[in-house]
């Protein structure tokens, strides 16, 4: 996995205006921790198409190379995403957040401080903590490694990559451990309606953050959808249309 290569544009902010009966209806993607923008280009498209204005924000420290990852603070994550909620709230009735692995918890912590805003969230395979003994000792092993092997591209379907980093930034990690913890700490002051897919083979994250969303968000809708040919990058795998189609309802359903 590397982001050489990448498809012109596709690991910078991309932002396209709705158009007929959708296009007062705002959707934010945001991609994972060590991915891009990339990874949720083909589901923005599919948005756009059936009308809804979109942004796939590209989230500090990512899109250009993995030692940047590693001099980023948690919060110019939050404030970015922020700003393009803000954003595209102006021009938009309704705003839905859409978050794979990292960019759940992304989206859950700041859909807390904007329940006004958010008419819903979408999640695969959200990431909202990280478990182990080993991660408490992360701020100590960041001044020892500077990276570790790649956890991207876990995709079932052959010859696909979500276009990240070919390495993990150790001091990275440490921020976004940081960050997930005060993420879980909002579940329940979360109201939004929430929609989550999970695969049920995923090599990089545990099962167990699925159930700690579900358990612990304060929504009374809650809805989770099972992929079985997906493995964690489902928004580029097999089942993506599948994602795609009961995110489109789900849209509808939260939108009148």
């Amino acid at each position: 996995m590397a982001i050489e290569g990448a498809p012109p544009g596709w690991l910078s902010d991309f932002r396209a205006k709705g158009s007929g009966s959708n296009a007062d209806i705002g959707i934010l993607l945001v991609h994972g921790f060590t991915g891009s923008p990339a990874s949720m280009r083909p589901f923005a498209h599919f948005l756009n198409e059936k009308g809804y204005q979109v942004s796939v924000p590209l989230i500090p420290g990512h899109g250009t190379r993995w030692q940047d990852l590693n001099v980023v603070h948690w919060s110019k994550w939050a404030e970015k995403l922020e700003n393009e909620l803000l954003e595209i709230k102006r021009a938009c009735r309704r705003v839905f957040i859409v978050g794979l692995s990292m960019g759940g918890g992304n989206g859950l912590y700041v859909a807390a401080d904007h329940q006004d805003k958010v008419a819903g969230i979408i999640l695969i395979n959200p990431m909202i903590h990280i478990p182990g003994i080993q991660i408490r000792f992360i701020s100590i092993i960041s001044k020892l490694q500077k990276s570790r092997a790649s956890v991207g591209d876990d995709i079932k379907k052959p010859g696909v990559t979500e276009w990240g980093y070919d390495a993990l930034p150790i001091k990275g990690v440490a921020q976004l451990y940081k960050y997930l913890k005060l993420a879980r700490k909002r579940l329940p002051s979360i109201k939004s309606p929430l929609l989550l897919f999970h695969s049920v083979e995923d090599h990089t994250l545990d099962v167990s953050n699925t159930e700690i969303v579900l358990d612990e968000i304060g929504s009374n809708c809650k809805q989770r959808i099972e992929l079985l040919n997906s493995y964690h990058v489902a928004t580029l795998d097999y089942d993506a249309e599948m994602i795609h189609e009961n995110t489109h309802l789900f849209i509808q359903r939260e939108s009148k």
